[in-house]
């Protein structure tokens, strides 16, 4: 998990993005358009990014239709620790 975080974060351009949307799903459950409009960000671009997230076991999703809701897997919640440190280098 923890080569996957750098890769996420710290070793693509699209990491501050990425970071932006996890420190939004902290808050609460979102699906991609509410993500794109509290985050101000094309919803081409959210969609991208957290298609990303789910492909490395970060997010997952509630359900498969209309809305979709985003949610924390527990893997990363073990590794969450290690996120904050990783973004905190980048931010």
């Amino acid at each position: 998990m923890e080569k996957a975080l750098w890769y996420l974060f710290a070793g693509s351009r699209g990491g501050t993005t990425r970071a932006k949307l996890i420190r939004a799903l902290s808050e609460r459950p979102r699906n991609a358009n509410q993500l794109s409009d509290v985050l101000g960000m094309d919803y081409n671009t959210v969609r991208y990014h957290l298609d990303l997230l789910v492909e490395h076991d970060i997010l997952e999703t509630g359900d498969e239709t209309y809305g979709t809701m985003y949610f924390f897997t527990d893997r990363f919640e073990q590794h969450r620790d290690q996120f904050e440190t990783i973004v905190s280098k980048i931010e």
